[in-house]
C-alpha cells in the first residue's frame, strides 16, 4: 500500500509560497504516493494549476474557510464559532512594542489558537502516513489530523519577524519535522527556538523548470516599445517586506545619472503601500518611469520581457520570484538582505546591491550599463538548470516511499 499524505494550505493567492507549494505539488509521482490537499479557502489565482491528476484536492470546509474572510462574512455565514475565536484573538494578543524593522505576526498564531476550538476535525476517519502543513501557524495540522508524522514549513527569515515564542513554541515541538527552505532560514529560527534544532530538516522550494518556461510562452508581453530603454520588473505584494515604497526613490536618483529606465511593478496587498508608492512616484517625477500593472494571474510572460528583474526587499526566506527569474536566464538585482547570500553568487547568478537608497541606486546602475556583466550572468544562467523537482525525494524518505 502506498504511503498517505495530507498536505494544508490557506488559499492559492499570487505569492511565493503558493508558487512553491504548486511546484511540490507538480513534482508527486501518484505512483509513489497517495496525496491529499486541504485548502482552506478556493481562492486565488493560482488554484486551476493544482494538478488535480496527480492529487486529491479535498472539498472545502466552510469553517475553515471563514478563517481569514472579512469578519462579517464569517458572521452571516453561522460560523459564529470561528468569528468569536478571532475576535478573542484580538482582545488576547500581546500588545506589547514591536522592535524596529520587525513584522508583527503574532495575530496569526493568536487567531490560531482561539479558533482551533472551532473548526472540525480533517478526514476524521484517516491515518496519514505524513501531514504537511505548508504555511504557518500550524495548529491546525497539529490539533485537526490524525498523522504517524506532522511537518510543519518555515517560509520566512525569522530574525525579522516579531513572535510569541511562549506561545508559539509548544506548537512547534509537536511537529515531528521542521522544513526550512534555506540554511539560513533554519539557522535563524534556531536562534528563536534553540530547543527545536533537532527537528530541522532542509528541503528547498521545489520549482520546475520545465511548468515555468511553459507558461512563460502562454502569451507575449511587450513593456516598452524603445529599445534603448532598459525594462526593469519586481513582482511581490505591497508590504512592508518587499520595501516597494522605496522603488521611486531608487529610480529617481538612477534616470539622474543619465540612464533610461522603466521599472514596471507587478503585486497586490496592502492599499496604504501601493498609494506610498504612486505618491513617491508623484513627488520624486517619476510617474511615467515607475509603472504599476497590478496583479497578474501569469507573471512569467512579463519576466520574459523584462531586461533586469529586481528584488528590493528588507528580506525574504528564499525568494520565489528570484528563483524563477534566473530560471527564465534574466540578470537578476537582490538588495542586501540577511538571506540574499544564500540565494545569489553576486557576479555569477545575480547581484547583490546595499539596501540604503542612494547606494543601491548607485550599484544599480552600475550593472545596468554593464552589458558585459549581464552578458556573463545569463550566459550561467543558461548553463545552469535552477529548477529542483529532486527535492521531493527528501518527502518520500520520510514515508519510504
Amino acid at each position: 500500500m502506498k504511503p498517505r499524505i495530507i498536505i494544508l494550505m490557506h488559499y492559492m493567492e499570487l505569492g511565493g509560497a503558493e508558487s512553491a507549494l504548486l511546484g511540490l505539488l507538480q513534482s508527486v509521482d501518484p505512483a509513489r504516493v497517495d496525496v491529499d490537499v486541504f485548502i482552506y479557502d478556493h481562492r486565488g489565482e493560482l488554484m486551476r494549476y493544482v494538478p488535480t491528476d496527480k492529487i486529491h484536492l479535498l472539498p472545502e470546509v466552510t469553517a475553515y474557510k471563514m478563517i481569514e474572510r472579512p469578519f462579517l462574512e464569517c458572521v452571516k455565514s453561522g460560523h459564529i464559532g470561528v468569528a468569536l475565536g478571532r475576535w478573542l484573538a484580538k482582545k488576547t494578543v500581546d500588545k506589547s512594542p514591536v522592535p524596529a524593522g520587525k513584522d508583527n505576526i503574532r495575530i496569526y498564531t493568536r487567531v490560531a489558537d482561539w479558533v482551533e476550538h472551532f473548526v472540525p476535525k480533517i478526514q476524521l476517519d484517516v491515518e496519514y502516513d505524513l501531514a504537511i502543513s505548508f504555511l504557518m501557524p500550524h495548529n491546525y495540522v497539529v490539533k485537526k489530523v490524525r498523522a504517524k508524522k506532522k511537518l510543519g514549513w518555515i517560509h520566512t527569515d525569522y530574525s525579522t519577524v516579531h513572535v510569541d515564542v511562549k506561545r508559539e513554541l509548544p506548537v512547534w515541538s509537536q511537529l515531528d519535522y521542521i522544513a526550512s527552505i534555506s540554511e539560513e532560514v533554519g539557522k535563524k529560527f534556531v536562534e528563536t527556538f534553540p530547543t527545536l534544532k533537532d527537528k530541522i530538516i532542509p528541503i528547498e522550494n521545489i520549482l520546475s523548470s520545465t511548468f515555468i518556461r511553459q507558461r512563460a510562452e502562454e502569451e507575449t508581453v511587450f513593456l516598452d516599445d524603445n529599445p534603448s530603454t532598459v525594462k526593469l520588473l519586481t513582482i511581490g505584494r505591497f508590504s512592508p517586506q518587499k520595501k516597494m515604497e522605496e522603488i521611486p526613490l531608487i529610480c529617481r536618483k538612477i534616470v539622474d545619472a543619465g540612464i533610461d529606465i522603466k521599472w514596471f511593478i507587478i503585486g497586490y496587498g496592502s492599499a496604504e503601500i501601493e498609494q506610498e508608492v504612486r505618491d513617491n512616484a508623484q513627488r520624486e517625477g517619476v510617474t511615467d518611469r515607475v509603472i504599476l500593472l497590478g496583479k497578474k494571474e501569469n507573471p512569467y510572460p512579463y519576466i520574459k520581457a523584462c531586461d533586469i528583474y529586481v528584488q528590493p526587499s528588507r528580506y525574504e526566506g528564499k525568494s520565489i520570484t528570484v528563483r524563477e527569474a534566473q530560471i527564465l536566464c534574466k540578470p537578476v538585482i537582490v538588495t542586501n538582505y540577511p538571506t540574499a547570500s544564500s540565494q545569489i553568487q553576486s557576479g555569477l547568478d545575480g547581484v547583490i546591491v546595499p539596501l540604503e537608497v542612494d547606494a543601491c541606486a548607485h550599484e544599480m546602475a552600475d550593472f545596468i550599463c554593464n552589458k558585459e556583466g549581464q552578458a556573463r550572468v545569463v550566459e550561467y544562467l543558461e548553463t545552469h538548470d535552477y529548477g529542483n523537482e529532486q527535492e521531493i525525494e527528501k518527502i518520500y524518505q520520510l514515508v519510504g516511499a
